[in-house]
């Protein structure tokens, strides 16, 4: 396993869509070791979602780990079918470091999805799972959460210093 690059605001692969991983691909060693990497990146950096756009791959692939005790969620081909009410959130991304704000997020949504060992899910969510799920997909898309913002929200965190 390694840690994985992250791509960050301005480079233009962020706005591209990312295409589907072939079936015949998912359990491959390339595909494999892709997400072991994304889960280890995503939690050096302490992130709660990563999407394989972030760190150059235009695949569509996410991994989520909420910290509970269900652990990393993997998300191959993840499609949205459905949504239901909205919430207002902060929310953050590993792209954008030290930036966050304010934006409206599905209070559930319901995604179909192939999971790593090849087999067809479907996941309803809530709350922080359902935004996490909507702030990856958008990144599928080529959307960032950035030109999403309620404006006048956006707030710039002084990094810690880890010395």
């Amino acid at each position: 396993m390694a840690i994985r690059n992250l791509r960050y605001e301005g480079d233009e692969i962020l706005k591209k869509k990312s295409r589907e991983v072939p079936e015949e691909d998912i359990l491959t060693e390339k595909i494999q070791t892709l997400i072991d990497d994304m889960i280890e990146t995503m939690h050096k950096y302490n992130g709660v979602g990563l999407a394989a756009v972030q760190v150059g791959i235009l695949k569509r692939l996410i991994v989520i780990d909420l910290y509970d005790d269900n652990g990393p969620i993997v998300l191959i081909n993840p499609v949205i079918i459905k949504t239901k009410g909205e919430q207002e959130v902060e929310e953050g991304c590993l792209s954008f470091p030290n930036q966050f704000a304010k934006v409206i997020r599905p209070q559930e949504v319901v995604a179909e999805y192939t999971d790593r060992e090849g087999k067809r899910m479907r996941v309803k969510a809530k709350e922080l799972l359902a935004q996490a799920i909507a702030h990856e997909v958008d990144h599928l898309n080529g959307e960032l959460f950035i030109n999403k913002i309620i404006p006048g929200t956006l707030e710039y965190v002084e990094p810690e210093n880890n010395n």
